[in-house]
């Protein structure tokens, strides 16, 4: 719907329909922040079975083929625009999985899931660096609360504050999230394109480069993938849920959202994935990385909550 579409609607009327499509966002977002919170222990038991690059290329081949009905929009005259903006955001994306996957292979699933939401804090920094658009001056201190809560999550006391390069991973994983949803916003808003075929073509991309880093690396090896049921039901929870379901949802809503109201499933991401990663795989977090861990929770909320300024 059109701005000239909504000009004779009544001031009321408008607003209704406005709060109940972003509602209607939130509530899928908190379900995205629900899949992906369980993600990180499920990535880390695969990546005992497989190796890290040979894992990604499988996972998001898998997607690929499973969306291959999606790319039916792509042939058109303007494929050549859609492959550019899949590819370019494939490539970013790729980026982060590279990291995350890496990220979580060196650290806890629970410190994974609380680390990421550090991106929540970073994207009004990166829209303002991206999109001109300045952050509030509450983000200043939002971001520094997370800050804080990254160097407490990774210790055990506040004696031995230090960063490991599972940490260090997530962390740079959070900022190129927040380099990709504001590409997302700049890139799709310009290029209509269905959100599916966007994911589609993004699979595709990470599947070919994460293929190609794998054999660049290992001088041409390759590993069969495990017969275990345990990887495969892993495998599927990734690909249906935490990609095809989640990417779909996240590029439909940040083509028509702001960054930093779709980066509020960041917000509740990390709080499903510890709780998964302690109830359901054994791990434990420490009181000082509890602390951690809720303080950026806690600054990530306050960077979405609503302004009270008219």
């Amino acid at each position: 719907m059109d701005s000239k579409q909504v000009q004779g609607a009544a001031p009321d009327a408008w607003g209704a329909r406005k709060w109940a499509g972003i509602g209607a966002a939130e509530v899928m977002l908190l379900l995205v922040a629900a899949v992906w919170g369980g993600s990180y222990a499920v990535a880390k038991q695969a990546t005992q079975q497989l190796p890290v690059m040979e894992f990604i290329a499988l996972r998001f081949g898998l997607t690929f083929v499973v969306l291959l009905p999606a790319l039916k929009p792509l042939f058109n005259a303007q494929w050549r625009q859609g492959l550019a903006v899949g590819g370019l955001l494939g490539a970013n994306l790729l980026a982060i999985f590279v990291c995350e996957t890496f990220g979580v292979s060196l650290t806890t699933a629970s410190n994974a899931a609380f680390l990421i939401s550090l991106c929540v804090a970073l994207t009004p920094f990166v829209e303002w660096w991206l999109l001109g658009q300045r952050p509030a001056q509450r983000m200043f201190w939002a971001a520094g609360l997370s800050a804080v809560g990254a160097a407490m999550l990774s210790a055990t006391s506040p004696a031995d504050i230090a960063v490991g390069w599972g940490d260090a991973l997530m962390v740079l994983a959070a900022f190129l999230r927040a380099v990709m949803v504001c590409m997302t916003r700049r890139l799709a808003w310009r290029h209509s394109m269905p959100a599916l075929t966007l994911t589609a073509v993004q699979s595709g991309v990470m599947a070919l480069g994460a293929m190609a880093m794998s054999l660049a690396t290992s001088n041409g090896a390759w590993h069969m993938p495990p017969a275990t049921a345990s990887f495969w039901w892993g495998m599927a929870y990734l690909v249906l849920l935490c990609t095809v379901f989640a990417f779909f949802a996240q590029n439909h809503a940040a083509s028509r959202s702001s960054p930093s109201r779709v980066s509020l499933l960041m917000g509740s991401e990390p709080v499903f994935g510890a709780l998964i990663a302690g109830y359901g795989f054994g791990e434990t977090v420490g009181a000082w990385g509890w602390a951690g861990g809720l303080l950026i929770v806690a600054a990530a909320w306050w960077v979405t909550w609503p302004s009270k300024r008219v």
